[in-house]
């Protein structure tokens, strides 16, 4: 079979690589669609501390069952939770799996879903609404992240929020902001490509190069603050403002993952009550009110600014890794004609 792979830092390959056994208890799935997750940049990049090559990127993906099961019919539409959780640590004890102590995930510490066939393990199977395309279906896992980071940050309906970064998770978290009931939703990016993106989905946004971001959330808010600020964007800068532009007793919400440690300004968080939430990864439950977003908001699909066939594979990296309007990117593996989207 044909596969994505990570062969070393700055460089994928399309080529055959061997079809992989069906261990009892396990799926053969047959790939459909298949993301290209910041992770996998970071992976792309040779900076990812667990990831070795050689290996088959991807733990955003949809397919069709491939191999006979008691549960699962031959072509049934599905996605997968690509977590490995060990089982035995006391987070998975206690039923938060998805902060396991030796957290792994398929696509990262085993061979992912950019290929034509992957095994999974038949507890990490989700079936897709039957009104949900493949295509679509792709989109669980990140939306997923922005479900999670949402209930973890017990919004309430009619808040306001801020959300920085303008890439797919900024944009999810901002989509699935708007659906639980936020009365505004504000984006602010650096990237003009991006924020055009966020202004077409409907959001303010606000480029912190440009404007003044504290100047017009005090305007927006009567000089009160935020309610909700997520931080999407991962950036040392965005830490800098978001104790000031949230409300006394806001809430601050840590969604992107900072490489390095980051300067906050404690003591204005202090003075303010501010509570900061952070966030990781999604349970099972938020990937099935993911897939339920994505059947009710037609949005989301608007995030997937590029699909291309699997043996463009360096394209793909190559779109995000210098400037484009790429957001999400797709590769389209085997027939999926019968869905009637074109790559």
């Amino acid at each position: 079979m044909k596969a994505i792979v990570y062969a070393n830092p700055q460089n994928v390959e399309y080529r055959e690589v061997e079809k992989p056994e069906v261990p009892e208890g396990y799926v053969l799935l047959k790939n459909a669609y298949a993301g290209i997750c910041g992770t996998d940049l970071n992976i792309f990049a040779g900076t990812h501390p667990r990831a070795k090559a050689p290996l088959i990127l991807g733990h955003e993906f949809s397919a069709t069952v491939a191999s006979h099961h008691p549960q699962y019919t031959i072509g049934t539409k599905v996605t997968v939770n690509p977590l490995l959780s060990c089982g035995i640590c006391m987070p998975c004890l206690s039923g938060q799996s998805h902060v396991c102590d030796d957290l792994k995930l398929v696509g990262i510490d085993v061979d992912g879903g950019m290929a034509e066939y992957v095994v999974v393990h038949e507890d990490k199977l989700i079936v897709l609404p039957e009104a949900l395309s493949l295509k679509t279906g792709a989109l669980a896992e990140p939306v997923a992240v922005a479900v999670h980071a949402v209930r973890k940050s017990k919004f309430l309906v009619g808040d306001r929020a801020v959300v920085y970064g303008a890439g797919t998770i900024g944009l999810c978290v901002a989509l699935t902001l708007r659906a639980y009931g936020a009365s505004e939703v504000v984006v602010i990016e650096n990237n003009e490509l991006r924020l055009r993106k966020a202004e077409e989905l409907g959001f303010q946004t606000l480029n912190p190069s440009k404007d003044n971001v504290e100047a017009v959330i005090d305007q927006l808010t009567n000089q009160s603050g935020i309610d909700y600020v997520f931080d999407c964007a991962g950036h040392p800068a965005v830490l800098a403002q978001v104790t000031e532009i949230a409300k006394v007793q806001g809430t601050v919400v840590i969604v992107a993952g900072y490489k390095k440690p980051a300067a906050l300004n404690l003591l204005q968080g202090m003075f303010k009550e501010l509570t900061m939430q952070f966030v990781r990864v999604y349970t099972k439950r938020d990937i099935e009110l993911a897939l339920d977003l994505l059947v009710k908001n037609k949005e989301f699909d608007e995030i997937i600014t590029h699909t291309l066939r699997a043996e463009q594979a360096k394209e793909g990296f190559n779109l995000l890794t210098t400037p484009t309007d790429a957001i999400k990117v797709l590769y389209a593996f085997g027939e999926v004609s019968n869905e009637n989207e074109s790559v």
